[in-house]
């Protein structure tokens, strides 16, 4: 019997990378594949890209570049390029880095065993169509292996707003929602596995509208009640959301659904309604606050997560001062925040740009604002009772470390719980990035 062929795979950006990457894996292992932590190893090598960052497909040309030796020693080896960026560059990426065997885009993961063996013959082989048949159907599993207690499934993919700064539609292509049997089959299978948590992933996963059991469209309020009737499924959270398809059922859900997690990531970007309007973002400030009172008087406790970009083009110190004002207001317990960045192809690439020192100053200001208001909330939490999804191990013997229903990190001492137990803590004390507690008895 032969040794199994090893894949190595580097997974750069987003969520629903993490969740290609595993599916990529799987249907690779239906040709003999096994994954290896080490490209050294590798008989395969795939970098499955992001292009959300600056400067993403140079950093992607560059990590190229540290294969050249491998692929000298190893002539067999294979190479290829999956995500966003070989969506964008394409047959780029090949005549740039020779050394490329396969470029795969977002949509066309299912035919890998094909390129894969095409490209074993010694063929370069590029697939970045959008085909219209559902790539998930095409995917083949492995074997059911054990699962660790939490897991991605994405559920819609692709985005039809056109911000102005962001690529996802020309990568990901349209807005398309996985029907509600087929979203279903997979979250039992995975909990059948071991998963006791599952993230619904989306471009804009508020703007689902997959086929239901009667023929029409659900929403993702109605994907989550279904959700919430699986035996073993403990908790539900998605991401990422838009405000304009933050539809009255889903607040509903957030205050009446017990397996539906006290927490949000709802992208706001900017304060000022002047630079939302350049991002194209169809929402205003006051609608955006209006709509937080609205989640909050259905679920009060509920944490919220936001994006920000700063440094836009044209933003002026006035229009920054608006997007301080917006986060005082709202408080985050979490953030992320970026300072503009260009993308090619997008029509916020072609405006007058911040200077990038005051953009840095900018930035710094925010990132301040947002620590100061993440540390008050993760302190606020001592001396509450939570639910703790314990995952790992800790660095300590006896220690566990799990997620808060608020998805804080929460580790406890003696803890005597294994990886996938469900118990309610006692939060103790507030770390740097994480919080501790004790078991209730």
């Amino acid at each position: 019997m032969s040794a199994p062929k090893k894949l190595y795979i580097k997974t750069y950006g987003c969520q629903m990378n993490v969740y290609d990457s595993e599916r990529m894996a799987e249907t690779l292992g239906g040709q003999g594949y096994v994954e290896t932590k080490s490209p050294d190893d590798a008989d395969m090598i795939l970098l499955n890209t992001c292009h959300i960052r600056e400067k993403a497909a140079e950093k992607v040309y560059s990590e190229l570049g540290r294969f050249k030796g491998l692929k000298a020693e190893k002539p067999d080896l294979k190479i290829g390029v999956a995500g966003c960026v070989a969506q964008a560059e394409g047959e780029e990426i090949m005549r740039r880095q020779p050394l490329v065997d396969l470029v795969v885009g977002p949509q066309s993961y299912h035919r890998l065993p094909e390129m894969e063996a095409k490209a074993g013959q010694g063929e370069k082989v590029l697939d970045t169509d959008m085909p219209e048949e559902d790539k998930f159907e095409k995917l083949k599993s492995r074997p059911k292996a054990k699962r660790g207690p939490t897991a991605f499934l994405t559920v819609q993919e692709g985005c039809d707003k056109f911000c102005a700064f962001c690529v996802v539609p020309y990568t990901r292509g349209a807005e398309v929602s996985r029907p509600v049997d087929r979203i279903l089959t997979e979250a039992r299978d995975l909990v059948e596995r071991g998963v006791r948590e599952i993230t619904l992933l989306g471009q804009n996963v508020n703007a689902y509208h997959g086929a239901g059991s009667n023929g029409a469209d659900w929403t993702l309020a109605q994907l989550i009640w279904e959700l919430d009737k699986v035996d073993g499924l403990e908790r539900i959270r998605f991401t990422t959301s838009h405000p304009n398809d933050m539809q009255d059922d889903l607040i509903e859900a957030h205050g009446t659904c017990k397996k539906l997690m006290p927490y949000l990531h709802l992208p706001v970007q900017a304060g000022s309604d002047k630079i939302l309007k350049r991002m194209n973002r169809s929402h205003t400030a006051e609608s955006y606050i209006r709509l937080i009172e609205r989640i909050r008087a259905a679920r009060p406790d509920i944490l919220l997560s936001g994006d920000f970009i700063v440094g836009f083009p044209e933003e002026t110190e006035e229009d920054f001062q608006a997007t301080l004002d917006l986060i005082k207001e709202v408080k985050y317990g979490t953030a992320y925040s970026f300072k503009y960045s260009t993308r090619p192809g997008t029509p916020a690439a072609e405006r007058p740009q911040v200077d990038p020192a005051e953009a840095d100053d900018r930035l710094q200001r925010l990132q301040s604002l947002l620590n100061t208001q993440q540390r008050e909330i993760q302190d606020s939490m001592v001396g509450r009772e939570v639910g703790v999804l314990f995952e790992k191990a800790g660095r300590f013997p006896g220690q566990m470390v799990g997620k808060s229903d608020y998805l804080h990190a929460v580790h406890v001492a003696d803890c005597g719980r294994e990886v996938g137990d469900l118990a309610r803590v006692r939060i103790v004390s507030s770390g740097a990035n994480s919080l501790a507690g004790e078991l209730i008895e």
